[in-house]
């Protein structure tokens, strides 16, 4: 076969049509809701595919709109990529615009090529790479060994620095490791009371609401965000709360939570003594945010910050006494910030002080966007990382991978560029002097759209000497390529995922792929034997996914005791899973029960930790670290200015490359709206449906005027599925959290006015 996969087998024949189902999980969030698609083979025509969920504790059986329409894409698409396309340039050797097809031996020749004299003119680092938290754990890992070992590179990073670095900089600095959900989803269930910051879950991941509906009708489902979202919607069913801080509010609100249980005596000290080094210093930080100072800072009340943090202290003191349990949770509104990593890390140790995460009265835990946005950032796609959650600085991590993929450990380059500063860097130089990347390899994202200060990163792309770009439709980004490589959708391949819980998954093929088109798999093995790389890039995801069992072994992030097998005979795979010689002895059955600290899983078999900290943090002497959070002043917008903030809408995901093509979701939200304040509209001259152009420094867009008397008077909210004159990050900047390099998604001042009638039909 050359080296390509092996055409999936059919029981139908061409004389009949015959109907056959495979249970796999959804291409979109990381809550990887289970689903069943019923396949009907046609001779001649395509296959007709329904969708409809299947049972699984996450979504138990439901699905979401972009979940029902997820299998549109699969068939019958006449803008489906099939055949590798080169840019066509003029005699001057500019671009024209237009693609030619051609053969993927020529494709993937040219691609050698180029790499080999860039490297060779400008260095190994001068070729990058750019992954995704869609693609699988199989795909992810390859595509990681593929720049450290084909390339020789250490420019790798990945569109998950956009969404969950700074929650996983926090967790790994106070637990000692980064795992989403440190519980099943399930333990919400019984929750009495369940604070949900800076996160949008009733749009962007619908299935998720049943398991707040415990704390929703006991009146503890407390919602912070600045927007009067869905989610916060919720809070009005059962006598919840919603909080409005302004963007960027949300450190100084929780510094005063804290400050309000550590003065009125709410604290779990024995907890703290037993478990938890440094507190002192964190209460001596909270202890300048009482909340008269905070309500400046927030906009929040003293008295309402006063009485949440009464609620929760009150709440936790119960769930230590046998009480049902309390959780606090965050998302991405409240991470998107310079001080995204140190807001993450106030939200943990509002939970610990509480007395909260690894114990019987609740937890914390962080929402994952991305499908496989938990396992996107431990199988070593991220910039400094190794699989496993491996550190690339550490020596004892290099040499473990080393001899799995049988290079010497010198040869693996070191730390790389955060994904904001590869992508704004590109062909100049970077704050350290290191000169920027020459050519780009993206696989499964759409940087054009999701890039923050997205105009400097598309004029950064057309500078480029080499833009390679792997994807089934051509997005944005391609659009702009030298070269486009058709790949394989997600029903069209085997793979595993690991979800917001850090469970394991399988992914199953269901319809056989177009002939043209190719696994990541196959053309990292075709591009590495060009590259003078011939062996250690197997492309049966299966054969992959042992590496990854040994790279792993002995890791935070431990897959070792998981096998391929388990997972496809229907176990649920939690990490960490050492593997033992007593395997099979040590996997539990957990059944449906109704306890508040027992799994609901319809009696599924069970293996690895679905509950981590029980008994020790990660951190070498086993207990979590406090320490000193300060805000840091942020900048106000200008009298003629609004604060900008970005989000999702329930009908699209991430770009919008996929759900932008359901005719469904596209005609339930067809183009951009801005929500404003009536009385913010008034200000600026501006009417409902009116069309409005924003403003800053970065750029500019035009969308359609949405009031919305909810929202904060200071605030516009706009989504970022959109490309063109109406994509939301022209406008967002590049600063980015020192910690992690997460960029400012949530909070960048804009001016806005009433779009001339020239833009309006623009």
């Amino acid at each position: 076969m050359g080296g390509r996969e092996k055409p999936m087998e059919y029981s139908a024949t061409t004389q009949e049509r015959s109907t056959r189902s495979v249970t796999t999980h959804c291409p979109y969030c990381a809550l990887q809701c289970a689903m069943r698609l019923n396949i009907t083979e046609r001779p001649q025509s395509a296959p007709s595919i329904t969708v409809e969920g299947a049972d699984f504790a996450t979504n138990q059986g439901r699905l979401c709109r972009k979940g029902s329409t997820s299998a549109e894409l699969l068939t019958g698409r006449t803008d489906r990529l099939t055949t590798p396309l080169m840019a066509v340039r003029d005699e001057d050797g500019e671009r024209t615009g237009e693609f030619r097809e051609v053969s993927w031996d020529q494709a993937l020749d040219h691609v050698a090529d180029c790499v080999k004299a860039i490297q060779q003119t400008h260095g190994s680092d001068a070729v990058g790479v750019f992954g995704s938290g869609s693609l699988t754990n199989e795909k992810t890992y390859a595509l990681g060994k593929f720049a450290r070992v084909a390339l020789g590179t250490s420019q790798i990073d990945y569109n998950g620095r956009f969404c969950m670095s700074s929650a996983a900089k926090a967790s790994t600095m106070v637990f000692g490791v980064d795992r989403g959900l440190p519980f099943p989803l399930t333990d919400l269930d019984a929750a009495c009371t369940i604070v949900l910051l800076g996160s949008n879950v009733a749009d962007t991941m619908p299935p998720f609401v049943q398991h707040l509906q415990g704390a929703m009708a006991k009146g503890g489902l407390i919602v912070v965000d600045p927007r009067r979202s869905a989610t916060a919607e919720l809070t009005a069913e059962g006598g919840g709360f919603h909080l409005a801080p302004t963007p960027g509010g949300d450190l100084a609100l929780l510094l005063a939570l804290a400050n309000v249980l550590f003065e009125e005596g709410y604290t779990d000290r024995r907890y703290l003594q037993q478990r938890v080094n440094g507190l002192e210093d964190f209460r001596r930080s909270a202890a300048a945010w009482w909340p008269e100072r905070a309500q400046a800072a927030t906009g929040v009340g003293a008295d309402q910050i006063r009485f949440i943090a009464r609620r929760l202290g009150s709440a936790a003191s119960r769930a230590r006494e046998g009480g049902e349990p309390v959780f606090i949770l965050t998302g991405r509104g409240v991470e998107q910030h310079r001080d995204g990593t140190d807001t993450a890390r106030a939200a943990i140790s509002l939970a610990l002080i509480l007395g909260l995460p690894g114990s019987t009265s609740g937890g914390y835990g962080t929402l994952t966007g991305q499908g496989n946005g938990q396992g996107g950032r431990e199988m070593g796609q991220k910039s400094d990382q190794l699989p496993g959650l491996r550190s690339i600085s550490s020596e004892a991590d290099r040499t473990h991978i080393s001899a799995v993929w049988g290079v010497d450990p010198k040869t693996i380059p070191g730390p790389g560029t955060p994904a904001t500063e590869l992508l704004h860097t590109m062909g100049t130089h970077s704050e350290d002097g290191r000169p920027g990347v020459r050519a780009l390899l993206v696989h499964g994202s759409n940087v054009a759209v999701s890039a923050p200060d997205s105009g400097r990163v598309l004029k950064n792309l057309r500078a480029l000497d080499l833009l390679v770009v792997a994807d089934f439709f051509l997005s944005e980004t391609a659009a702009e390529a030298d070269v486009v490589l058709p790949v394989l959708q997600w029903a069209e391949e085997d793979g595993t995922m690991t979800n917001l819980e850090g469970r394991l998954l399988r992914r199953r093929q269901a319809v056989q792929p177009p002939s043209g088109c190719r696994s990541e798999l196959w053309i990292f093995a075709e591009l590495a034997r060009r590259l003078g790389q011939p062996t250690g890039f197997p492309i049966d995801p299966a054969e992959v996914f042992e590496e990854i069992r040994r790279a792993t072994a002995g890791a935070a992030a431990d897959y070792s005791g998981m096998s391929w097998e388990k997972l496809d005979s229907g176990h649920a795979g939690y990490w960490p899973h050492p593997s033992t010689d007593a395997e099979e002895t040590t996997d539990a059955v957990i059944s449906q029960t109704t306890g508040p600290r027992e799994l609901t899983l319809s009696g599924e078999p069970i293996i690895g930790t679905p509950r981590m900290f029980e008994s020790t943090f990660a951190h070498a002497d086993g207990r979590a670290r406090l320490s000193a959070i300060r805000p840091r002043r942020q900048a106000s917008p200008q009298a003629d200015e609004l604060t900008f903030t970005t989000g999702r809408l329930m009908e699209h995901y991430q770009s919008g490359n996929q759900t932008r093509r359901v005719p469904a979701l596209d005609a339930t939200h067809p183009e951009v709206t801005v929500e404003i304040h009536p009385a913010a509209a008034r200000q600026f001259g501006l009417e409902d449906a009116d069309y409005a152009v924003l403003e800053n420094a970065q750029g500019s867009m035009r969308a359609k005027v949405r009031l919305d008397e909810t929202i904060r008077a200071d605030t516009v909210f706009a989504p970022f599925h959109f490309s063109g004159e109406a994509a939301a990050n022209a406008l967002t900047r590049g600063l980015t959290d020192p910690h992690s390099k997460m960029p400012e998604f949530k909070n960048t001042p804009v001016r806005i006015r009433r779009a001339d009638s020239q833009e309006a039909a623009s």
